[in-house]
């Protein structure tokens, strides 16, 4: 054999061998060791919008090409309502025998009062927000009202309690009773909280009976008219009379403690 061929065969076995081996042949670009090479990095993924805690909004970064150092602008808040609030609760009754002495009913006319808007405005004739209508398991005078049905003398027409702020001393803005809750045939009128030096409710009711309490000389239709103002005070039930109907009311500031037996 010449030398060659017996060059080719060596070159030939040499590159059976290595192949054998796991070792590349002469000539064949190696790949770094393992240890030596630098994996692909995993791209990261998206994380979810962080929750909102409290009502705050996430904080953002700022856009691309803000100035450093400035901040970002915040949403002012809106005040729900302007001034404390508070609970009023009021059962209304009527008399089922005569309260009071027969009178002229005739020359009775229909009081009128001012009907406060839906928010408090600025400046000395601001009216109160009728902030909400409280359900019956927030009641206080529940056992009051169970007493006039139970007397036989009088007959309670109406019991409603809600949250409000007060208008201003002798605006007289107040809440028509049927967006408290109240719609009782026959009844009509206002009701409202002022605050000056002291806290007053006050209330301008209409009250049309088919069937007035006997006694009384009043004629079947014959409408009677509450139109009175007092000083309250908190957790105190204050009366308004009237020969035909009348009213308990009780008001408490709105997170004021509840006394035990109120």
């Amino acid at each position: 054999m010449t030398m060659p061929a017996l060059t080719r065969a060596a070159q030939a076995t040499s590159s059976q061998s290595a192949a054998a081996q796991g070792t590349p042949p002469q000539g064949t670009p190696t790949q770094a060791p393992p240890s030596q090479t630098t994996p692909p990095q995993a791209s990261a993924p998206q994380s979810a919008a962080p929750a909102v805690t409290g009502g705050q909004s996430p904080v953002q970064a700022p856009a691309a090409g803000a100035a450093a150092g400035t901040p970002a602008p915040t949403a002012s808040a809106t005040p729900a309502y302007s001034g404390p609030a508070y609970d009023i609760e009021i059962v209304i009754f009527r008399a089922k025998t005569a309260l009071g002495q027969p009178e002229s009913w005739a020359a009775e006319t229909n009081a009128s009062a001012t009907v406060a808007g839906g928010e408090a405005s600025s400046g000395s004739g601001q009216v109160g927000k009728l902030v909400s209508v409280l359900s019956p398991s927030d009641y206080r005078l529940t056992s009051i009202a169970t007493r006039l049905r139970s007397s036989g003398t009088y007959e309670a027409v109406a019991h409603a309690a809600w949250v409000q702020t007060a208008s201003a001393w002798g605006t007289r803005g107040g809440f028509p009773l049927e967006s408290l809750g109240i719609n009782v045939p026959g009844l009509t009128g206002v009701i409202f909280l002022e605050r000056g030096q002291y806290l007053h409710l006050g209330m301008t009711l209409n009250y049309t009976m088919q069937d007035p309490p006997p006694g009384l000389n009043a004629q079947p239709g014959t409408t009677f008219v509450m139109n009175e103002t007092r000083r309250v005070r908190f957790y105190q039930r204050n009366y308004y009379d009237h020969p035909a109907f009348g009213v308990i009311a009780l008001i408490t500031p709105v997170r004021g403690p509840r006394q035990p037996g109120r």
